[in-house]
């Protein structure tokens, strides 16, 4: 708390609505703290009626930076002054950067998912992988697979056949890439599909606390050995799909590290410094459990 009174403390923080169950304040907060810096990080309730006033506020105060979290992810590009190539193509933006009035959004999901993913881009290139779900973290996690590990198919599963046909049709658009299979979320149908995957990712909250939905859990004789299994929850970070994928002796990956990463790349856009992301990531291991 020494540096909250401080006239030269910068202000960084989260927008949303509600804000809940974030672990942003901690992570930057203890960053800033384990690099030495002046910043503080704090959580801004903002209805989405306010959300124009409240970016006039950025300025007018002189904040470094913000993150955006729902419901304002895609609204808010529209009031940016510039957005980056990554969130225009997702079609959101989760952190702001303010430089002396202009502000530009990005989309730092991408850094936190290629940064998880990075150790495995080779097994990746070149084969099948699958995405579970159609909103704005699957958007993330698509447009990173095409533009840096390159597999020859994409299944793309959801509740809803209709929105992952949409998401589909979208990418073909935007960014050329048209080796996709849409699916419903039936897992009788999806047992031949995941286990020909070498990714499967899980990009919806199911499992997420505290609400739990066994249905992707259902296809526990679809994981493989080696086989690369990400879900993208945070919390828990051993979820009951990563659990059970790790029992069929899959390589499991967890939303903690990308969480943490993706802030990362927020920091440094803030400060221009690299964010502790082992100490970190230990730190918030124990803070969880707690």
């Amino acid at each position: 708390m020494k540096n909250l009174y401080h006239l030269n403390t910068k202000l960084t923080g989260l927008i949303g609505h509600p804000i809940k169950h974030t672990f942003s304040p901690f992570i930057h907060n203890i960053s800033f703290e384990l690099n030495g810096l002046d910043y503080i990080y704090l959580p801004f309730d903002v209805p989405s009626s306010n959300l124009k006033t409240a970016l006039k506020g950025i300025v007018s105060l002189g904040i470094k930076g913000l993150n955006v979290t729902i419901p304002h992810k895609e609204n808010i590009m529209l009031i940016m002054n510039d957005v980056s190539e990554e969130a225009s193509i997702i079609g959101s933006i989760n952190t702001i950067v303010n430089d002396m009035g202009k502000l530009t959004g990005y989309n730092t999901d991408v850094n936190g998912i290629y940064e998880t993913l990075v150790d495995y881009k080779e097994e990746i290139n070149g084969s099948e992988v699958s995405v579970v779900g159609a909103g704005g973290a699957a958007r993330a996690v698509i447009y990173s697979l095409i533009r840096y590990f390159k597999p020859s198919r994409i299944y793309l599963i959801n509740r809803t056949e209709q929105r992952a046909e949409s998401l589909k049709n979208y990418f073909i658009d935007k960014m050329k890439f048209d080796s996709f299979k849409t699916l419903e979320l039936f897992p009788p149908d999806l047992v031949e599909v995941f286990g020909n995957s070498k990714l499967i990712v899980n990009a919806t909250s199911v499992g997420m606390f505290p609400e739990s939905d066994d249905i992707i859990t259902t296809l526990g004789s679809s994981f493989t050995k080696e086989q690369i299994v990400f879900d993208l929850v945070y919390n828990p970070p051993q979820t009951a799909l990563l659990k059970l994928a790790a029992s069929r002796g899959a390589i499991t990956l967890d939303g903690l590290k990308m969480l943490v990463f993706q802030a990362a790349k927020s920091f440094e856009l803030w400060t221009g410094e690299q964010m502790p992301v082992e100490k970190v990531y230990k730190s918030l291991q124990l803070f969880i459990k707690t």
